[in-house]
């Protein structure tokens, strides 16, 4: 049988051309309209940013939008974890894209990945008493250096106790089964700001005569609201599990907590991978609520420097950046939750 080669490549963009955008009048309508929005908006946006707009509010500034008020002869600290930030990332991206190798760098890779976490916050924290790495209050922590702290804290503490939360909504004994469904709902019926107020509020009440941070209970709130939402969409992966996975298990001679550790949450934790990545990304953009209680994360940075008299009526290109350093980020998850999902085969083919 005679294969019929492709058409040229301009042959082909215009027939999707045709068959997409133009394949009706009202197709062609909309489509020139659509055009004509982008168009304005672009040239409005681009004159804007090249002849209205003061950039020189941003190097100004760019050490504070990074670390805060961080002691600056203790700089060398962040330098520190991000260079091994990106060694790490390097790392993990070229085990991505490597086929042959992958699976195993990626697990090699995982122990490092655990360690990076508490050992920033170990640097960025310091030792009391110690001249080489001198204790640094949480109070001069602030910028993007907080922001990301507070939703890494949060990333790896909602997961763990997401689980244990839809674990224990599913539980037979009605003690705990009560006790989760009661904690998600309350959590996911309040919201994250007075969430936060509790946080810093309550927390010192319930344990009086110990002084607690307050980045440290931004955490505890953030962390906390986030694993309600973990919680449910972790059932929701545990639900959509056939029951033909626990009898298969069972014949196996596996206990119920086998069961659930090798069998069932791998599978469960992989059906719902996007929604746990999107709960995560929601966090990120979440901790710039923690402003409201004082803390100088990148949105407080900003608004304390657009108070400042010298760069007064320059919001909009400082919000602009934030939300760009917000995006890159966004977008840096969402990336990887993809290359995650079709390393794991769970992208179905359009």
């Amino acid at each position: 049988m005679r294969v019929r080669p492709k058409d040229p490549w301009p042959r082909r963009t215009v027939d999707w051309l045709v068959k997409n955008l133009f394949s009706s009048w009202f197709n062609t309508l909309l489509t020139l309209v659509s055009l004509w929005v982008i168009y304005f908006t672009v040239t409005r946006v681009w004159r804007w940013a090249t002849e209205t707009a003061v950039w020189a509010v941003i190097p100004a500034n760019f050490q504070l939008f990074l670390v805060g008020v961080y002691p600056r002869d203790q700089l060398w600290r962040f330098h520190v974890i991000l260079g091994v930030f990106a060694v790490l990332t390097a790392l993990s991206v070229a085990a991505a894209l490597n086929r042959d190798f992958g699976r195993k760098a990626m697990r090699w890779l995982v122990t490092p990945w655990l360690l990076f976490l508490p050992g920033s916050m170990f640097l960025l924290w310091g030792l009391p008493g110690s001249e080489t790495l001198p204790h640094v209050q949480t109070s001069s922590w602030g910028g993007l250096t907080l922001t990301l702290v507070l939703a890494a804290v949060g990333i790896a503490g909602s997961l763990p106790i997401g689980i244990l939360l839809a674990l224990g909504r599913r539980s037979s004994l009605p003690v705990i089964s009560v006790f989760s469904t009661f904690f998600i709902e309350t959590v996911r019926g309040t919201p994250l700001v007075a969430i936060i107020f509790m946080a810093h509020l309550m927390v010192p009440i319930f344990l009086p005569g110990v002084t607690i941070d307050r980045v440290i209970r931004a955490m505890i709130g953030l962390t906390l609201f986030t694993s309600a939402y973990m919680a449910e969409n972790v059932r929701g992966g545990l639900q959509s599990i056939p029951k033909g996975q626990y009898e298969a298990a069972q014949a196996l001679g596996m206990s119920p907590a086998l069961t659930m550790i090798l069998v069932i949450l791998p599978q469960a934790l992989r059906s719902v991978l996007p929604s746990i990545v999107g709960q995560f990304i929601s966090l990120f953009k979440d901790t710039s609520l923690v402003a409201i209680i004082g803390l100088m994360d990148l949105l407080g940075i900003a608004r304390s420097i657009t108070a400042n008299p010298a760069w007064a009526g320059l919001q909009a290109e400082t919000f602009l950046f934030i939300a760009i350093i917000y995006w890159i980020f966004c977008f840096a998850l969402s990336y990887g939750s993809r290359r995650l999902e079709r390393m794991l085969g769970l992208e179905r083919p359009s």
